[in-house]
Parts: structure tokens; sequence; C-alpha cells
């Protein structure tokens, strides 16, 4: 334990909307600003920016640079934005071959900042790409622009990773890369060695999957390229604090990482409206340590002998008492 590196989207930082306040549930905050709070946080290694990048005031790259030095900082991902209003009826599946063109290019600068900054991919996370009503899609055809709008990008830098982050709904109540079977039958299709998939905890409870089995299916498949963390109550996306409602699949999910010997940065993607974003991550993240030492405590021969039993009791046990200690 203590070599694990822990970071967030720089999201987390900002300030948050809803359409009861739309004014904010707190201070407008700068790319800047929103970097001088993520360095607040203990123990925060690394941070995956938006781009076009968020907050305004037409930051500049050293500015960015000063500000990632001074807090200790360096960035993991670029974030292109191709889930805004102006890619409403789709990013790579526009009916628009112009608004098509613009998430290309949109993803094709987020590149560009990923070699600036020394980055480990391209998150793309094309939450308008799906549909909402019974036959308002060519099925074939969205699927077909979607896998090869992902393809041409990770052909024209074979230099860089391409994660996809699937969710199964919000903002299109069906998003084309909505589970880890199916974006891995897309990245499959593509046929490229550097799309994978960054698996999203909280859209895998989201989407009724169990996120361990999710995690694995992607290892198998050699595509998990990253993870977010956090938490919900299943109806929704909520971004609630990691380990505030689902402690004990956390666990299962970082053994399963564990156990495969997956390295890799575990990622915060929380969504604090109310609450401080500095404290909310330090709490997290204390929980994530929590999970690291009982990983190390975990009685791994007794949990493979109740395992290949099915045995759910004993099973339990052993996770919770590593967990949470004897009762």
């Amino acid at each position: 334990m203590g070599t694990q590196r822990y970071g967030a989207g720089i999201w987390h930082f900002a300030t948050y909307v809803d359409r009861y306040a739309t004014d904010g549930y707190g201070p407008p905050r700068t790319l800047l600003e929103m970097i001088d709070l993520a360095g607040q946080v203990e123990d925060l290694s690394v941070v995956d920016i938006n781009f076009p990048y968020p907050g305004g005031g037409g930051v500049t790259l050293e500015q960015i640079s000063a500000a990632l030095d001074r807090n200790g900082l360096s960035v993991i991902g670029i974030t292109p934005e191709i889930y805004t209003r102006q890619f409403a009826r789709g990013a790579f599946t526009n009916p628009d071959a112009g608004v098509r063109r613009l998430a290309h290019e949109m993803c094709t600068e987020a590149a560009k900042m990923v070699r600036h900054f020394g980055a480990d991919y391209v998150k793309l996370w094309p939450g308008q790409d799906g549909w909402d009503y019974p036959f308002q899609v060519d099925h074939k055809e969205i699927w077909t622009r979607s896998v090869e709008g992902v393809a041409a990008l990770a052909s024209e830098s074979p230099d860089l990773k391409f994660v996809i982050e699937y969710k199964p709904r919000e903002p299109r109540v069906h998003m084309n890369y909505d589970s880890v079977a199916r974006t891995l039958l897309g990245i499959e299709r593509m046929g490229v060695p550097n799309v994978g998939i960054l698996l999203d905890f909280g859209h895998s409870l989201y989407g009724g999957e169990s996120p361990a089995d999710a995690a694995q299916l992607a290892i198998d498949h050699g595509r998990l390229f990253g993870m977010d963390v956090n938490d919900n109550n299943r109806s929704w996306d909520d971004d609630l604090i990691a380990g505030s409602v689902h402690p004990v699949e956390l666990f299962e999910f970082f053994w399963t990482l564990r156990k495969n010997s997956w390295e890799g940065v575990w990622q915060l993607d929380q969504f604090p409206f109310r609450e401080d974003p500095a404290t909310a991550a330090n709490s997290a993240i204390r929980f994530l340590k929590r999970i690291e030492r009982a990983l190390d405590r975990l009685d791994v021969e007794e949990l493979k002998a109740a395992q290949a039993r099915q045995d759910a009791v004993a099973a339990l046990d052993i996770a919770r008492t590593a967990l949470f200690g004897d009762a």
C-alpha cells in the first residue's frame, strides 16, 4: 500500500446547476480556480480536463501548466465536450455531416492537448449519440457511424489511447454505448488496438450491471484502459461520494482489479452539488484508502474456497471482515 495514485475529473470542482438552481449551487469558477481547489485535496495527483476548457476566460496553456505545477498535479486525460447543445442530435451520429466533422475536429484538438500534457488518453463520452423514440433512427446507420467515428480518430492518432465511457441513458433515452458488452462489440468491430473502455462504477450500477463483472469482462478482452468511481441509488446517475451507498460492491470492484493485476489511477467522478468539493473528494479518497488496506487484509485463500462452493454467506463475511473489521 502507498503507491496508489488518485485522480478526479476537474468538473468535480466546478459549480453545478440544475433546473431549480439555474444560477448554480456555488460561485462560478474558472479552470484555474478549479485546479487550485483540486490542489487542496490530499493525495490527489492527476486530473481529467474538459476541452474546450471550462469556466471561460481565455485561459492559456501556459497558465494551465503553471496552475498544475503549483498544485503538484498532472493531467491523465482530456475530455472533449461532444455532448453539449450543439451536438443535441449526436456527435459521431449526427444527421448533419458538418456537425460530425465538428465533433471529429474537437476530438482531434483534444488529442493535441493529450500530447502537450503527456496525458494517458482522450476520453470519449458521446452522450448525445443515441435515440429517444421508436422509429426515430436507422439503428444500423447510427451504430455504423458510432463505430466508424471513433475508429477514424484512433487510426489517425495511433500513438494515443482513446477510451469510451459508456452509460445506459441520459441525456438520450438510449445511448449507443450503453453497456460494457455493447461497447466491447463496437471496439471489436473497429479493429484498432488503441481504443478501450473507461469503466464508470456508477454508470455500471445504473445500467443494472455488476461493476466487478463488467470490469472482469473488459479486462478479459484487454480493453480496460481507465476507471471512475462514485455512487448512486441505481435509479439515476447521481454521482454521489464513492462508497456512500454500495461499499461492498465497490470493494468487489477493486478486488477484481487487484486480482487481475490491473494498475491505474483510481479516479473520482463525483458531482458535489451542495457539498464542498475538496471535502467531498477527501472523504472519498479516505474511503478508497480503507479499501486499499482491506485488499491487503483480505483472506484470499478462504475467499477462493468460499467462491468455489458458491457460499455467499462465507464469502460476504470474509469480505466484510476485511473491509470493516471484526464485529
